[in-house]
């Protein structure tokens, strides 16, 4: 049985059909996990009981019987929707997200809620009102946010899968920290119907594996058009891990290098050279290699900040006290029972995003900022789409340097918002991204990640291209120490 920990959804799914484990004790089995594990990693808020999993999944979809867990701002029916806040409370939901019913549909085992960054702003998962997530290679170590717990469980062998959601790089980010696959699909693409709202605009469910063929058969089972999301694409239902019966690249793809990322300032030694190997396995494979600058990565940071506080601003004014969830009841009247539930309801950085927001969207501000960033997004989509008239797919960092220790930037809160510098342009945009482990550190052994950017709705490509060198590496086969 040891040997299920850090199998993947394929060799589950095979002993799963030739009755070498039941479902029930493969959930069992990782029900387990977490109790043995979790609480070095901190990586789940709450695992459900074996019956009411297992009553809540009873498809023999494409995916029965294999558990995951997802990021706790996605609805379960019946379950505790926290979002990481103290200003949620006690609330349940009263619906599936259209993700989870769709994964339940296909009868995957939906465990428990990830620990994540309150309301999923924070790029370290140090923001949780409830308790620090750790990433598995390193327990004195950041996993990385907002989805933290989502990954750390995958990495730490707690479960195959997980969903997470990717507002400036939240998916890949913590996948690149700690050494796993993490994707965040073309905006539209995967219903939004259920996701609790951060910006969105830039909001988009993401997935969490530890293969390139993991990730797309879990696609496969979210993605297509959704009629309650009306930013859902008209896309169809199709099998995105079909194509990847080979370990080779499609004749003549063209990768374009973004230079100005790999040769960005203060990136670590060991991260640029990692990315330079990834860049000569491609060529060794067959790619044609091609370095291109974008110019408006170096913007995009800073609209991203704008952007996605204003929309936070808004979304997060639902969250009154009044309808749902935390309520201060010792205030006397309306305005101080408002400023009171928000004040202790929201954590320090939820709180300072959502005035950063109001500011940005202020009479006599909007122009200068909000406007302003506005237009740097199309410039930074247009300038993606000059680009990928010359290239299939672009390649670039995902960190600059690998995971940090737990309050590091605890005073430096612009170094901690740049940890989505290389990741924000790929939300900005709307286009598929996919970060895949490349390497370690050689004294610290921590994990190091590349992207791979394509043109909207290249998923299937993305996948291809991911899986060719994760075929022609051993790195999604490193296990973290002691799980």
């Amino acid at each position: 049985m040891a040997t299920l920990a850090f199998a993947t959804i394929s060799e589950l799914l095979d002993k799963l059909k030739s009755k070498e484990v039941t479902r029930e004790e493969l959930l069992e089995y990782f029900i387990k996990r977490f109790k043995e594990h979790d609480g070095k990693v901190k990586s789940a808020l709450e695992i459900f009981d074996k019956e009411s999993i297992l009553k809540a999944s009873e498809s023999d979809g494409p995916l029965a019987g294999i558990p995951g867990i997802l990021k706790n701002n996605i609805n379960q029916k019946g379950r505790k929707l926290t979002c990481g806040s103290k200003v949620l409370g006690d609330f349940v939901s009263t619906y599936d997200a259209t993700a989870s019913r769709r994964l339940k549909e296909s009868g995957a085992l939906l465990m428990g809620n990830a620990n994540m960054d309150e309301f999923a702003m924070g790029s370290s998962n140090e923001h949780s009102a409830f308790f620090n997530a750790h990433n598995p290679w390193d327990k004195e170590r950041v996993p990385g946010g907002s989805s933290g717990g989502s990954i750390a469980a995958v990495a730490a062998g707690l479960v195959p899968w997980a969903l997470g959601s990717e507002t400036g790089g939240s998916v890949r980010l913590p996948a690149a920290f700690c050494g796993i696959v993490g994707l965040k699909p073309t905006y539209g693409l995967v219903s939004r119907s259920g996701l609790v709202a951060y910006a969105s605009s830039l909001d988009q469910i993401g997935i969490a594996t530890r293969t390139v063929k993991d990730n797309a058969l879990v696609l496969s089972q979210i993605a297509g058009h959704d009629i309650k999301d009306s930013s859902s694409l008209k896309v169809g239902k199709k099998d995105y891990s079909k194509k990847l019966d080979t370990k080779e690249l499609k004749s003549g793809l063209r990768i374009g290098v973004i230079k100005n990322a790999v040769n960005a300032k203060g990136i670590d030694s060991e991260v640029r050279s990692s990315i330079k190997n990834v860049i000569k396995s491609y060529k060794d494979l067959g790619a044609t290699i091609k370095e291109v600058d974008l110019v408006t990565m170096d913007y995009s940071a800073a609209a991203y900040f704008i952007l996605s506080r204003a929309e936070a601003a808004s979304n997060l004014a639902r969250f009154d006290g009044v309808r749902y969830g935390y309520r201060d009841k010792d205030a006397k009247t309306l305005d101080e029972m408002y400023n009171k539930t928000r004040h202790d309801g929201f954590g320090d950085d939820v709180r300072f995003r959502i005035l950063v927001g109001n500011y940005v969207l202020s009479s006599g501000h909007s122009g200068e900022f909000y406007e302003n960033a506005k237009k740097v997004q199309r410039l930074i989509r247009k300038d993606l789409d000059e680009i990928f008239k010359d290239v299939d797919v672009l390649l670039a960092p995902v960190h600059a340097a690998p995971a940090f220790k737990i309050g590091a930037y605890a005073k430096d809160k612009l170094q901690m918002d740049l940890m989505d510098y290389f990741t924000c342009f790929a939300n900005l945009s709307g286009v598929p991204a996919i970060s895949v482990p490349c390497g370690f550190t050689k004294e610290t052994n921590l994990p190091i990640g590349f992207q791979l950017i394509g043109p909207h709705l290249s998923e299937e490509l993305l996948y291809r291209t991911a899986y060719s060198y994760e075929q022609a590496h051993d790195w999604w086969k490193m296990k973290p120490p002691g799980f």
